[in-house]
This record gives structure tokens, C-alpha cells and sequence, in this order.
């Protein structure tokens, strides 16, 4: 949990007159996740709310529940209550528009805000001085994704190729829609992929379906939901398979849930 760590390190250094009283530490630290439903921040929440109590930091958590309306909301009453820290995993990273907005209600309260995890732009940082990004950066995340992919394929292509045919068939699973590590995600795991079986004289990756233009498969409820890969790779397999000769070769997943779900299907 070194993400979660180092966001707790920025919680400190953004709190330079958080008080001693009494043998303990005080400060409204006002949490604000995209959602609790999501595996991944549900156990950074956890691990971050450890921290806070660990160092006797009062704190309140806020579950956005996938909506940015909602979440604006959400940061407007705990600024009205007080708030002296605000710790934000924006909802929307598609545009600045949201995390521009957030900044703004925190510049007029001068009130600290560190985003977390969903990557917020470099110029919303820097627009306001006690602002903070933790977190990594998307598009590299997507080059080394694309690099891995690449790499094992022109090393193990005959084994991959199940049908033989010259060229490996795939299908990926995006997440949410809007979301910057996702998009960036899906077109340099592609991308650079290609890259690589190209300078190797291999014909570029070919999603599995003809009549899907985007090249991915999206969660249907805006997730990033081991469930929605496994219903898709469930069926998938019914109409794909080494019999047809027009196997899915090749399986890429934007994050680790989905991978369990498109795993459980395919054993």
C-alpha cells in the first residue's frame, strides 16, 4: 500500500500547524471516495483510515457512489462544516471540469486538497498552491502494460496463435468509461504491443470482434467489476472457441478485478 502511505505522508506535510493537545493530534481530514463499491479503494480506504486513527486524526469518509454531482455536494457541506483538509478520488477524469471545480471551493476556503489515485492534471495542481496529486502516471502505466504484452507475445507467438492463422485475435476489457487511466490504459497496451510484433515482423493485434469499431469491452454499470468480464467472457467462449478455429487468443484487462472475472471464466 505504498499509495496509501504516501498519501497519508501528504496528509502531514499539508497540515504544517496540526496542533499537539493534550498528547494528541486533532484535524478535520474530510475523505472523499469515488466510490466504496470498487475492490481497490475499498482497501486503500481501509488502509487510510488506519493511518488517520493511528495518529489520532479526526476524519470523516464520503462514498460518492460513482457520481460527481453528488460528490461536489459532498465537498461544498464539508467545507460549510469546517473542513481543514480535503483528501479527493475524483469521480470524473474524463475533463479537468470536475477536479477544476473541487479546487476552486477549496481555494476560497484555503483549505489543502490532495487528489488521489484517479490522475488529476498537472495544471489543476498547479493552479492552487496547497494542492497535491498521489498517484500514478496513466499514460506510463498503459506504455508498460503495452510493453509486457508485446514482449511475451513475440516471445511466445506460436503458443499464443492457437489457430495458426499469422496474427493474434484479443479482447480487452476498458473499465469505466471517461476514466483516464482507463483510456490511456486501452490505447498504449494496444499500441505499444503492436510496436513490438511489428519490429518483429509480426502482424498487428486484431480484436476478436469485426463489428466492434472501438477495439474493447466497457463494464456496463461504469465499473471496474470482476462480474462484468466474466459475463462477457462467458460468452465469449460460446461462440469463440479452438473448434470454430476463432479463438480469443489473447485477454487484456485494465485492472486485476477484472482479470479474477475473465480467469474464472476461462477455467
Amino acid at each position: 500500500m505504498k499509495k496509501t502511505l504516501l498519501i497519508f505522508l501528504a496528509i502531514l506535510l499539508l497540515l504544517p500547524t496540526l496542533a499537539a493537545c493534550g498528547g494528541r493530534k486533532t484535524a478535520d481530514v474530510h475523505v472523499f471516495y469515488y466510490t466504496y463499491s470498487d475492490p481497490y479503494i475499498s482497501t486503500v480506504r481501509s488502509a487510510l483510515d488506519g493511518f488517520l486513527r493511528a495518529e489520532n486524526l479526526s476524519f470523516q469518509d464520503y462514498d460518492g457512489n460513482n457520481s460527481q454531482t453528488t460528490q461536489t455536494e459532498q465537498v461544498q457541506t464539508a467545507i460549510t462544516k469546517g473542513a481543514k483538509l480535503l483528501v479527493v478520488n475524483v469521480v470524473t477524469t474524463g475533463s479537468d471540469d470536475a477536479a477544476a471545480g473541487i479546487v476552486a471551493l477549496a481555494k476560497n476556503a484555503d483549505v489543502p486538497v490532495i487528489f488521489f489515485n484517479r490522475e488529476v492534471s498537472d495544471e489543476i495542481v498547479k493552479s492552487y498552491e496547497k494542492c497535491v496529486f498521489v498517484g500514478t502516471d496513466a499514460a506510463e502505466a498503459g506504455r508498460l502494460q503495452g510493453d509486457m504484452i508485446g514482449e511475451y507475445l513475440v516471445n511466445n507467438y506460436e503458443k499464443v496463435d492457437l489457430n495458426g492463422d499469422g496474427e493474434i485475435s484479443y479482447v480487452l476489457f476498458m473499465g469505466e468509461k471517461g476514466n483516464k487511466e482507463a483510456a490511456l490504459r486501452t490505447e498504449y497496451s494496444v499500441k505499444n504491443a503492436n510496436e513490438k510484433l511489428a519490429a518483429a515482423g509480426k502482424r498487428p493485434l486484431r480484436f476478436y470482434d469485426k463489428a466492434n469499431a472501438d477495439g474493447y469491452l466497457l463494464d456496463r454499470e461504469g465499473k471496474w467489476s470482476a462480474q462484468a468480464a466474466n459475463d462477457y467472457m462467458t460468452t465469449i467462449l460460446a461462440s469463440y472457441s479452438t473448434a470454430n478455429k476463432n479463438m480469443v487468443e489473447l485477454v487484456i484487462c485494465n485492472n486485476d478485478g477484472m482479470a479474477e472475472g475473465a480467469i474464472t471464466a476461462l477455467n
